[in-house]
Formats: C-alpha cells, sequence, structure tokens
C-alpha cells in the first residue's frame, strides 16, 4: 500500500503549489496530478457542476490505484468533498479545515481574513469550519477573482498587479484580522507580496504547507509512507496540455517534461 501513488487535483494550475511544497516534503512519493483546464475555473461554477467535475476526476485518480487523494482546490473542498468522500474508496482530504486548523491556532485577536474565490466565500466553509473550532473567532471574507489569472500568466508582479493586491488587502485590512488565510491554493504564489502589503504582524496561512503536514502525518500514522525507492510525478490536464506545460513554470519555477491529455466524460 505504501507505494501506491497519491492522486492531486485542481481545477487547473493552483495545486501546483500543493504538488511543489508536497515534492519537497515527500521526496520519495509518486505523485499523480489532474488538472481541469477544460473546466477552470470553478470559482465561479455551481456546487453541482462542481462536485461532477470533481467526482469525474476523483473516479480516475482511484482508477490509477491511489492511496490518497487530495483536492487542492480550494472551491472543490467546499463544495464536492463531502460527496467525494462518500463515493470514493480511498481517503479524500481537502484545504479548508487543515487550513482552518491553523489559522485557530494562529489567532491572537480571534479575527480571520479570508482570500479566496467567489464560490468559496459564497460556500461559507471557512467561517463555518473556524466557528466549529473556536467560537469566539470573527472572520472576514475577501474574493479576490483577479488573482488567478493575474497568477497563471505571470502578470502579477507587473503595475496592475500591485494595484490589484494592495486594493483587495485595503478591504482585508479594515477588519483588524491579525490572520489571513490564503483561501485558493494559487495565492501562496504571491505569499510574499500579500506579506509585504499587510506587514510582518499578521500571519499568513499557507494552504500548500497546511496540507503538506496533514498528509504527512496521516499517511506515517497509517503506516502508508513511502521511505524506499525514488519519488516520480505523472501530469494529466483535460485540454490543451501545451499550454499547462507552459503556464506551470510560473508557479513551479521550472519546466515540465511532459503533461498528458485526459479528457472526462
Amino acid at each position: 500500500m505504501n507505494t501506491r501513488p497519491i492522486g492531486i487535483f485542481d481545477s487547473g494550475l493552483g495545486g501546483l503549489t500543493i504538488l511543489k511544497t508536497l515534492s519537497r516534503a515527500l521526496p520519495k512519493e509518486k505523485l499523480i496530478y489532474f488538472g481541469d483546464t477544460v473546466n477552470v475555473p470553478y470559482g465561479s461554477k455551481s456546487k453541482k457542476a462542481v462536485t461532477r467535475f470533481s467526482l469525474d476526476i476523483a473516479k480516475f485518480l482511484e482508477s490509477q490505484h491511489v492511496k490518497l487523494i487530495i483536492v487542492a482546490c480550494n472551491t472543490a473542498s467546499a463544495l464536492a468533498l463531502t460527496e467525494l468522500q462518500k463515493k470514493i474508496s480511498v481517503p479524500v482530504i481537502g484545504v479548508i479545515e487543515p487550513g482552518a486548523a491553523q489559522a485557530a491556532r494562529s489567532t491572537k485577536n480571534n479575527r480571520v481574513a479570508i482570500l479566496a474565490t467567489e464560490a468559496t466565500v459564497h460556500s461559507q466553509a471557512y467561517p463555518r469550519a473556524l466557528q466549529r473550532l473556536n467560537k469566539q473567532i470573527r472572520t472576514y471574507q475577501q474574493a479576490c477573482p483577479v488573482f488567478v489569472p493575474l497568477i497563471e500568466e505571470g502578470w502579477i508582479h507587473g503595475p496592475a498587479g500591485k494595484l490589484i493586491i494592495a486594493d483587495y488587502l485595503a478591504s482585508a485590512a479594515k477588519s483588524g484580522a491579525d490572520t489571513i488565510i490564503l483561501g485558493c491554493t494559487h495565492y501562496p504564489v504571491i505569499k510574499h507580496l500579500i506579506a509585504k502589503q499587510v506587514g510582518k504582524k499578521v500571519h499568513l496561512v499557507d494552504s500548500a504547507e497546511v496540507l503538506t503536514a496533514e498528509v504527512k502525518n496521516l499517511l506515517t500514522r497509517t503506516k502508508q509512507l513511502n521511505t524506499n525507492g525514488r519519488g516520480s510525478l505523472k501530469i494529466y490536464a483535460s485540454d490543451d496540455p501545451a499550454r499547462f506545460k507552459r503556464l506551470a513554470k510560473n508557479i513551479l519555477g521550472r519546466e515540465l517534461n511532459r503533461v498528458y491529455l485526459k479528457k472526462l466524460n
């Protein structure tokens, strides 16, 4: 069981931040990543649609004999995780609960801001998770729909990117939060820019780091951690693998060898 791969999926490229962190922390694990580029973005789609896409991908990963599936997408975690856990035979982990738990541990003034997609904000998944952990926590949510295309195209460092970051964070700053959850797996790419804007006194919860720690703990606890051999990586995209490969460099900081095309039903 411990030599079987880990499956990871996202609506597109954002989950590569988790893939990158996971591959560094667990270098001997075999990883299979699926980017649903034909249906990206999930953040503006209905719960029904996101659940259908997520189930199709999870079933494909299940057919690849994975030992665990990581939903490396906040929107899919918010809208489809419960259904996935009911219908998939291997453990399925999302990013909401680990991120909320880290934020609850980090906040000193019980004020937490969440930067996320529109669908994640509307789902109220983070506020509910935080309330379950600490009823004293007050939350503020900010949808940041422009971040994803700016990050994927590598434009976030230009003048327009800096203005958009400043505008989104000015709204979040009014909440007085001492902790900010980066509630989309794309956002760790610009963590340093966000940190510069909000200052050292505000703690940023990075979904990639938090989820990687959760996965490592689970695999260690269940004796499924692969400690032998060499790790491997296989990447699938549901549309235009050449474009996926080109844009992935903006997140991974390196070229991918190959991206396979896998069309969904």
